[in-house]
């Protein structure tokens, strides 16, 4: 196609912002922070390398993914206890916090509810940054690994990418059928791992991570949640996805509880406060 005369003025044209958060609740990082000193760890799950492990932390507890071993990237996927179709919405945390997540941003949980599910509140890769490829850690732009992309583009077979990890550890923990757990499997966010797109020609890609044995990552849970964390079969992430070759090591989760009364005043986000007409009249049985 023949570039048009005002070409270079239509690409010049200053970006702006699709989501202002300013307006967003900000949680209240020192409240977590005096909250976490005190609390004491009450469970612990180890996500074996190319495997996934389950976990649940009731509302207003903590929970820390390490690095042990060797370096290690994660794929995670958060639900409502209550309710499996509120899960983790990475497509909208992206939105509103950016590629990548660190300390004070959150999870924000599927449509209609809308709410924090988990808040950052300690991230020891902080330093990170955006590097010079426009790559960062933590991102909620990948999706995870899965049977169905390496069929597409290797015809293989492969069974413990972390798509297949997370529906196993969703099914085990809840009884469902793999079908049915399978369902309810979403896109992820990637823990430790280095991720961008390329400035040529925007492809996604991934990088060695910057973690190592002891980094962790720690969440405040908004909500009482279920978890599952798949110790990713690519390792690092520094050559392959969904590999045997690559060196993997194990993925730790803990769980902590604060002390008694050292989070007085503070309650679980309510869901979103929109009437959910959509401009049809009143919703029967509409949940607040």
């Amino acid at each position: 196609m023949t570039e048009p005369d005002d070409a270079a003025a239509r690409r010049a044209a200053a970006p702006v912002i699709c989501y202002p958060n300013e307006t967003l609740p900000q949680p209240d990082l020192a409240l977590y922070r005096a909250a976490r000193v005190g609390a004491s760890k009450t469970a612990e799950v180890l996500a074996a390398p190319r495997d996934a492990a389950a976990f649940r932390v009731p509302a207003g507890h903590f929970f820390r993914i390490t690095s042990v071993d060797g370096p290690q990237v994660g794929d995670l996927n958060l639900w409502s206890v209550d309710d499996l179709t509120e899960r983790f919405y990475s497509g909208k945390t992206r939105a509103l916090h950016g590629t990548h997540i660190t300390t004070g941003e959150r999870m924000w949980s599927s449509l209609p509810h809308l709410r924090p599910m988990a808040t950052v509140i300690e991230d020891t890769l902080n330093w990170y940054g955006i590097d010079e490829y426009g790559g960062s850690v933590h991102d909620v732009i990948g999706t995870r690994c899965d049977p169905y992309t390496g069929h597409l583009l290797a015809g293989t077979q492969y069974h413990h990418c972390c798509h297949s990890n997370l529906t196993r550890a969703l099914s085990d923990e809840t009884g469902l059928p793999l079908h049915e757990a399978e369902r309810h499997v979403h896109d992820v966010l990637n823990v430790f791992m280095c991720t961008g797109f390329t400035r040529d020609t925007g492809q996604y890609f991934m990088k060695a991570s910057p973690v190592r044995p002891g980094d962790y990552i720690e969440f405040f849970a908004e909500i009482d949640l279920l978890g599952a964390l798949s110790a990713c079969p690519g390792g690092d992430c520094s050559a392959q996805h969904s590999s045997d070759a690559a060196a993997c090591f194990p993925l730790l989760v803990e769980v902590f509880a604060p002390a008694p009364g050292a989070l007085e005043g503070w309650s679980s986000p309510a869901r979103s406060g929109y009437d959910g007409t959509h401009g049809r009249g009143p919703v029967a049985g509409r949940a607040g």
